[in-house]
């Protein structure tokens, strides 16, 4: 399950991907937030089924997942690219009766700090079990209904609800890794995108409204420089 919004120069390459590394005949549905460059065009020509719903991520994975006749769930991003025998990768997993699992990551991209990002989310995966969703977050599709889906949350849908998930099992990591575009650390740096990532899980553990906490995250933490601003100065 894919949700989109304007991602005509990644989803060819996703949905490629997936069909290639497939090694058995899966369902992909793409769940659309309103998208007005043409990828609902390129989508068009694979065999997947669109939903068109309202934008969201959290509101799209859900829409998706409603339409979905599978019994195992797997959540991509649209810039993220599945390792070659994915889906057998995914059954084998949860044969072993965890209640959710995801991939290890790897950023398209060169230099130390992307290296140090994909062992830090390593870490973060395996030792506090917490996957975010650009990991391929998957599993059975009963288990995602008994927990009511993703939260309708602007943001943090993902870590609220593999927190969840959590409490009740074990997060499984699988050895292989997806690899997701480099796009966000490039255009922000590798410091900045890390730091917007901690100020927003900070942010929601100390109950910062999600709304504000979106606001801060589209602006790369704009609106919040500019009250530090504001009160260093009145110092």
């Amino acid at each position: 399950m894919i949700p989109t919004l304007n991602e005509s120069g990644c989803i060819e390459q996703t949905l490629t991907c997936l069909v290639e590394n497939a090694s058995h005949p899966i369902e992909i549905i793409v769940a659309d937030g309103g998208s007005v460059d043409n990828t609902v065009q390129i989508v068009a020509e694979f065999d997947a089924r669109i939903v068109h719903c309202e934008a969201g991520r959290s509101a799209q994975m859900n829409a998706g997942a409603a339409v979905a006749t599978g019994d195992v769930l797997m959540f991509l991003h649209g810039d993220t690219r599945v390792p070659k025998g994915f889906d057998q990768m995914i059954v084998n997993t949860l044969e072993q009766t965890p209640i959710a699992g995801a991939f290890n990551l790897e950023i398209a991209g060169n230099g130390w700090a992307l290296r140090w990002v994909e062992w830090g989310v390593k870490v973060r995966s395996t030792v506090f079990q917490l996957p975010y969703g650009d990991q391929a977050i998957f599993l059975r599709a009963n288990t995602f209904r008994e927990f009511g889906g993703f939260p309708e949350l602007p943001i943090m849908e993902d870590f609220v609800f593999i927190r969840s998930l959590a409490k009740c099992g074990k997060i499984a990591i699988v050895p292989a890794a997806v690899t997701t575009s480099a796009r966000r650390w490039e255009k922000q740096g590798v410091f900045k995108t890390t730091l917007i990532n901690q100020v927003m899980i900070i942010g929601y553990a100390l109950g910062i409204n999600p709304d504000r906490l979106r606001q801060w995250y589209r602006s790369g933490l704009k609106p919040l420089n500019s009250k530090i601003s504001r009160y260093t100065q009145k110092q």
